[in-house]
């Protein structure tokens, strides 16, 4: 498992699952103006997955990858590292648009390591065992070959993909109950255990929370980031505590 270690002095901001799409400019706006004055007030940036609604390639060419790039590459110029670990809709990003955005990649899972922490990074969706359809469809997508046929078509190919793949996704979404989309338990304890009882981070459900779990001897913590639907929400470490802050509205 990869392991990212850090200070106890260090201020670490955490985000996910801004979905930042064309059609959603709110969003896009209020992500921009977090880069530029909020983030910069920390000294690592992570974002757990979702960055992007979808995502079909390094070399695709809208104006909204080149702005978000461009922003985040001002960001990591500066001097705050950014990481990005993959989403279940930016896959497919990889180690050139990563470079081009000054971020470096994580891998999921991530231990995050310092004197008073072990947390356990993830985007989230592996913990979500009790929807089997999406388990299928996430083993197909993740696998190399499919990923190598998928980017070896042309862009209009990919785009068109892309947009029925959403369509798809909102109407399987509407059609299951909430606890198939949340997280199993069960999951969550094993991961946990796995990781030495560490404690645990993670994104893609869109209910932010904050959860306990008993793991053999230890209750361990579990922390959901929020989703930027309505507005911009992220978690803070620092001190050696994690607390949310709430920022402008990312809708309207």
């Amino acid at each position: 498992m990869q392991t990212l270690a850090v200070g106890d002095e260090e201020r670490l901001f955490f985000l996910s699952d801004l979905h930042l799409a064309e059609d959603r400019p709110a969003t896009t706006a209020a992500f921009l103006a977090f880069l530029a004055d909020q983030a910069p007030l920390c000294r690592r940036l992570v974002i757990l997955g979702d960055l992007f609604e979808y995502w079909i390639g390094d070399d695709d060419d809208r104006p909204l990858a080149t702005q978000i790039a461009s922003a985040l590459r001002r960001l990591s110029d500066q001097s705050t590292t950014c990481y990005f670990m993959a989403g279940n809709r930016d896959f497919l990003l990889g180690d050139a648009y990563a470079e081009r955005a000054g971020m470096v990649r994580l891998e999921d899972p991530c231990l995050l390591t310092a004197n008073r922490l072990r947390l356990l990074l993830m985007h989230g969706d592996t913990l979500c065992t009790d929807d089997a359809p999406y388990q299928a469809f996430r083993r197909q997508v993740r696998d190399p070959a499919w990923q190598a046929d998928f980017l070896a078509q042309p862009l209009a190919a990919r785009r068109a993909f892309a947009t029925e793949a959403r369509a798809r996704s909102q109407a399987a979404t509407a059609g299951k109950s909430d606890e198939i989309m949340d997280v199993n338990a069960a999951a969550v304890v094993a991961t946990l255990d796995s990781a030495g009882g560490a404690d645990l981070l993670h994104g893609h459900t869109h209910r932010p929370g904050h959860h306990r779990h008993r793991v053999g001897q230890r209750d361990c913590e579990r922390w959901v980031l929020a989703d930027w639907a309505d507005r911009a929400e992220y978690l803070v470490w620092e001190g050696g505590e994690i607390h949310p802050v709430t920022g402008m509205p990312a809708a309207g």
